[in-house]
């Protein structure tokens, strides 16, 4: 089969993935399913794969590479291992991103990305920049008959990444509250709409990118700022002294030393973007009472959720397609910018 590889880190991006004759994978357990790859998600996770910057995390003794990234995937099942019953093969499926043994205390408590014994195809093992790449039972979800693969793979991590920080969002704000976005991304414009149907929160989108902010007031943004110098004093503004809540999706860039400054006292910032530190006087976290937590990656069952809101037509990924030959132009412009969304990479 055809498989997009990378061969060396390099912090500067001057690489690319060679595409090459690889062999198949095959079934080894009883619970795993062979998946033909419909579509894949490029993700800033994977530009930060080639950076080197998951090396010490994915690939500590140095012996991963070559491997094919590609984390966000669905398709069609293959072929499956004499245990599953779920599915079978021509079924149409999306892939939680980790393979959960669904059988240790956190399986067993629903968090499947804390996961004893999880596997994350993609970060660490051959993932979906690919024709085919291997997942078990516990990570698939059927689709529904008027979705298809390449309509929702990114929303396999970047979508239920979007939708846990949204989720947790809509939990503590009320009617009139504000919610503050920065980054109409990938996840972005995935959060957005989610807002947009849990809670009532007037929702603020900042994003530099004209592009971005065209599509966050499509969307329906309730107000759309372009992240200036005077950003803060905007928010303040506008909301009557700062945002109850404020997601970060950048994380980086010095974003990530603003977003704290928008919130209002008792405010709460959830970080989802990374790369940069943060660093607040401890006395502002007590005069003003604010909270600062990470959110990582959703678990199966929120998966399945956005996938019920995604077949209603509530929120939907848009997307740029490229086919897997072309997946270092897609990979480029994706560093540079060129496309709003998300990136899809299609065998």
């Amino acid at each position: 089969m055809k498989a997009a590889r990378l061969y060396e880190y390099d912090p500067a991006m001057n690489v690319q993935l060679k595409i090459e004759d690889v062999s198949e994978p095959t079934v080894n357990a009883a619970d795993e399913v062979i998946v033909k790859v419909g579509a894949a998600g490029l993700c800033r996770t994977d530009l930060h794969i080639i950076e080197g910057v998951w090396k010490d995390i994915m690939d500590i003794e140095g012996s991963l590479l070559p491997y094919v990234m590609g984390h966000e995937n669905a398709g069609w099942v293959e072929d499956v291992g004499s245990n599953v019953t779920s599915v079978k093969p021509g079924d149409a499926v999306i892939c939680h991103p980790h393979r959960s043994c669904g059988i240790c205390l956190n399986c067993r408590y629903g968090h499947d990305m804390y996961c004893d014994h999880g596997l994350f195809p993609g970060l660490g093992l051959d993932g979906g920049f690919a024709e085919y790449f291997i997942t078990n039972e516990s990570s698939l979800i059927k689709l529904n008959t008027n979705v298809t693969p390449l309509d929702v793979a990114p929303m396999a991590d970047a979508g239920i990444t979007a939708y846990r920080a949204a989720k947790r969002a809509a939990a503590l704000v009320y009617p009139g509250a504000y919610v503050t976005v920065l980054g109409v991304g990938g996840l972005g414009h995935i959060a957005l709409q989610c807002l947009k149907n849990l809670c009532g929160a007037r929702v603020i989108a900042v994003d530099q990118e004209p592009g971005a902010q065209a599509l966050a007031k499509e969307l329906g943004a309730d107000i759309v700022l372009d992240g200036g110098p005077d950003l803060i004093e905007q928010v303040k503004d506008v909301t009557g002294g700062g945002s109850h809540v404020v997601i970060d999706f950048v994380g980086e860039l010095g974003v990530e030393n603003i977003c704290w400054k928008l919130l209002r006292q008792g405010g709460e910032l959830i970080v989802v973007g990374y790369g940069g530190t943060i660093e607040v006087p401890t006395v502002e976290l007590v005069v003003n009472e604010i909270k600062i937590g990470g959110s990582l990656v959703g678990d199966y069952t929120e998966l399945v959720e956005l996938m019920e809101l995604n077949a209603d037509g509530l929120v939907k990924m848009h997307y740029t397609e490229y086919s897997l030959a072309n997946i270092n132009t897609a990979i480029d412009d994706f560093k540079n910018r060129r496309f709003t969304g998300r990136g899809v990479i299609v065998p």
